[in-house]
């Protein structure tokens, strides 16, 4: 074992083994304080300024992260990151790059972080009622305009006067859907400006209303398809000829959203033109020049402008006030300039006219085939429900067997449904998308919006269906069904974690994952490359022996190989020399060891008898667990069919009401449901942190609630519903919480205190597996806290009153961030710059 008590040596470093070294002390400058530090955290007497922290002392990240929280509580030291620890790994070369200069002297104080808005609880209760009295008039009037359009269909005779009526009424109620938001935007806002005003007022519930009007119509599903565009300068945007949107996260203020021609938006690329913080939402805009290109998994903040011909990377962010220079490659988090060139695709012939056909050509597939089969389909299903009288059991004894019948047939109806659903889905996913892929060839460049790109966009939809992945995830049987999409896996070392519940590719049949290789969540495969007019797939291959972290964009030509640990949120590397046998760490990448003692204290776990034993107990835990999900998905899906088929039957004003009513009660009921089934899971009980084998039943128990649709409370975001939600499942939840987004893994480890703002996309994670080790711990956010759009807190953090985690950042494990302070980056650090606090509101406020 390593000796750790040391003296503090004046001389060079020696090349002796530690335990041999001859120390001399030298109490003085920062080296001493430093090492003084460092002894307190590992909890011994002393320790040398030569020995490497990693190698020589054995700490984690976690030691250094709260070495580092200590640290910037010295008045006499300077403050020093995680990557300062990673760049300078023993306290001589980290005293070093720090300087002797005092923090005083060789730094700024950091921009003061703007008060907290605070609303109080009368109006926060007022804008909750509000908003649920705006969805219940959407719903009733949905409700009477649904009953009636399906009573006219139902009175259609033969199959050919029926489909006509489908496709009448199928494509009023398409455009309705679709032009519904846009007449509401004009009449509610108008035009969009920059302005800044408080959450739960009278301002924030038109705004409220806008959006979510903007992410329930149907252009939802024309993503990266022409007439989205459209859609977008109908709302206001300015966007040129020739441009490509292929993210899902549509922009709310379009008004303050300007897009150059011949210009291409990846897919996870958040562009809002908006943000909350400090309890008040904050509207920008967002400047992206003519012949750019931004990147997969990017956020551009408020107040961001990207120039002519200028590129923003993967994994990469813009914060406030932020500007990509004309012709400039920038990546990271917050992004600087680098020479890579991410368009990795020639362009070709795609002009207007193309577009325009592929658009038209939509619309006829919608019109003529889509919402007919949706519509008609619905009809004939429902002719098949017994009439009113039996529903209700209207002059029959319900005991006598009739109103029983109902339902024993709405059970049918949900099993044939639901399983079948199952059943075929594998069956088709397994084949169809094979088929289609005969179509599109790798390393073949062709233009968007003909065939091929058609064909290519339908194996990435269908191939990428979260329940499937949720169903086979976190455990032994999600090799087989990605083997079955496509999936080129090399021998496999089954774990039985081998690949998480979220999962995201553009081509199963190009995703290469070496032997050995463990994957977490959120991983996204991009073996596909765009330009504004072309499209281009090719094979992305994922190393032996990796371990791959949450929510990375791994690209194809990715210079990693053999043996590496890509950390959450890392933005893989696509220039210099292929890495391998290290980890990295952040956006823009840096090196850190690949693994640590402590993830390897279970590794004996993971091979011989023991892990065969092991292995199959964590099998039939997890066959155990697949079978819950389907069964509590069909008694969730059940009995949403019986509240649908009850309220279709009955005539009248009473129907509509009925129909109107079901739809809200399905809401809740759904909710209340997936609540229950958690606690349930738990016992009611909270679990506790855990250091374990993820051959333990407590890593398995949280693989068993990490199955669940929890993303399902989104539909309660920024209403105070959603906070409620997460009280329910477990967290610790303050007052007046704002929450437009964010997703908490584990509910019961995490704590967010009164007046905080959760932006989209957010995620408090509090876990961590690293290959076969699993690892969790509380984390806190204190009042007033605001975590940016896109923002990751890892497990073990405390955020103090008032902080601010600036827009894709990542607040890595162990982390202390002090009240009032203001950080970003990837990983975060406190930074000297917060964006312009605007002083105009909404005269209503």
């Amino acid at each position: 074992m390593v000796e750790r008590i040391f003296e503090f040596s004046t001389n060079e470093p020696d090349e002796s083994p530690i335990s041999e070294r001859v120390y001399t002390s030298r109490k003085a400058g920062p080296e001493h304080r430093f090492a003084e530090v460092l002894a307190q955290v590992l909890g011994v007497q002393q320790v040398s300024v030569d020995s490497h922290f990693f190698d020589d002392l054995g700490a984690n990240s976690l030691v250094m992260a709260q070495f580092c929280a200590r640290v910037r509580k010295c008045e006499d030291l300077p403050s020093v990151s995680i990557k300062d620890i990673y760049r300078n790994p023993t306290i001589r070369s980290l005293a070093r790059a720090a300087g002797n200069a005092s923090p005083a002297s060789d730094s700024s104080p950091p921009t003061p972080v703007p008060a907290v808005t605070q609303a109080s609880t009368l109006r926060y209760i007022l804008c909750g009622t509000l908003q649920l009295l705006v969805f219940l008039a959407y719903v009733l009037v949905a409700g009477m305009v649904a009953t009636r359009c399906y009573a006219w269909v139902a009175a259609g005779s033969g199959l050919t006067d029926i489909y006509l009526r489908s496709v009448l009424v199928g494509g009023a109620g398409f455009l309705g859907l679709c032009f519904f938001p846009i007449a509401a935007k004009w009449i509610l806002i108008g035009r969009w400006t920059p302005r800044q005003f408080p959450i739960w007022g009278l301002t924030y519930l038109r705004f409220w209303t806008v959006k979510v009007l903007l992410h329930a119509n149907p252009m939802f599903f024309l993503i990266g398809n022409p007439l989205h565009v459209l859609y977008l300068r109908a709302l206001g945007a300015r966007i040129g000829k020739n441009v490509t949107i292929l993210s899902r996260h549509v922009p709310v203020c379009t008004d303050l959203l300007t897009i150059g021609s011949n210009t291409v938006i990846r897919k996870d690329t958040y562009f809002l033109c908006y943000r909350a913080h400090a309890g008040r939402i904050q509207t920008g805009r967002v400047t992206i020049g003519r012949d750019a290109f931004i990147g997969e998994k990017t956020v551009l903040d408020i107040d961001t402008a990207v120039g002519d011909g200028a590129q923003l990377g993967h994994a990469s962010s813009l914060h406030s006030g932020q500007v990509v220079p004309t012709g400039e490659s920038w990546h990271g988090s917050p992004a600087q300039r680098t020479e890579t060139d991410h368009v990795r695709v020639p362009p070709a012939t795609c002009g207007t006219p193309r577009r325009a056909i592929y658009g038209l050509v939509t619309l006829l597939q919608i019109f003529c085939l889509v919402v007919p089969l949706a519509v008609g389909g619905s009809y004939m299903l429902l002719a098949t429900v017994p009439a009113a009288d039996q529903v209700l059991g209207a002059g029959h004894d319900t005991a006598g067997g009739v109103s029983s019948q109902f339902y024993l047939g709405a059970a049918r109806t949900s099993l044939l449904l639901f399983f079948g659903f199952v059943v075929m889905g594998v069956i088709v996913l397994c084949t169809v998308p094979r088929l289609l892929a005969r179509l599109v060839k790798p390393h073949t460049v062709y233009p968007l919006y003909g065939l091929q790109y058609s064909a290519h966009r339908a194996i990435a939809r269908m191939t990428n269906i979260k329940f499937f992945k949720r169903l086979f995830g976190d455990s032994s049987y999600i090799v087989h069904y990605l083997r079955g999409l496509g999936y080129k896996l090399s021998p496999v070392e089954q774990t039985g974690s081998n690949f998480g519940t979220e999962i995201h590719h553009e081509s199963p049949f190009l995703s290469h994952v070496g032997t050995g290789t463990m994957v977490a969540d959120g991983l996204s495969i991009v073996n596909a490359d765009y330009s504004s007019t072309s499209f281009r797939v090719s094979p992305a291959a994922i190393g032996p022996h990796n371990f791959i972290g949450n929510n990375i964009a791994f690209p194809s030509g990715a210079r990693t190989g053999d043996n590496c640990l890509l950390a959450t949120k890392v933005m893989v590397p696509l220039d210099g020399e292929v890495r391998e046998g290290i980890g990295l760490l952040g956006s823009p990448p840096f090196e850190i060891p690949r693994s640590v003692e402590r993830d390897s204290r279970f590794d004996h776990l993971r091979a011989g008898d023991r892990l065969r034993r092991h292995l199959a107990a964590k099998n039939r835990y997890n066959l155990r667990t697949m079978a819950l999900f389907l069964v509590v998905g069909w008694l969730d899906f059940f009995v949403v069919t019986l509240l649908g088929m009850t309220a279709v039957q009955v005539r009248g004003v009473a129907g509509e009401v009925m129909v109107a009513g079901s739809s809200a009660l399905a809401l809740v009921f759904t909710a209340v449901y997936l609540v229950l089934v958690e606690r349930a899971i738990v016992a009611f009980r909270r679990p506790r942190p855990q250091l374990c084998s993820i051959y333990h039943p407590d890593f398995w128990l949280h693989e068993r609630l990490w199955k669940l649709p929890v993303e399902f409370f989104h539909v309660f975001n920024g209403t105070p519903f959603k906070p409620l939600a997460w009280r329910l499942l477990g967290a610790r939840i303050g007052k007046r919480v704002f929450d437009d987004g964010c997703y908490l893994t584990d509910r019961t480890l995490a704590t967010i205190g009164n007046d905080c703002t959760l932006n989209a996309g957010s995620r408090i994670q509090c876990h961590s597996q690293e290959d076969g080790t699993f690892k969790s711990d509380h984390s806190t956010i204190g009042p007033g806290s605001t975590l940016g759009v896109a923002a990751h807190v890892h497990y073990g953090v405390t955020m103090g009153e008032s902080a601010v985690l600036a827009p894709d950042s990542f607040l890595m494990k162990g982390e202390e961030v002090p009240q009032h302070a203001y950080w970003g980056g990837n990983p975060a650090t406190q930074t000297h710059h917060t964006s312009p606090v605007r002083q105009t509101s909404s005269p209503i406020e």
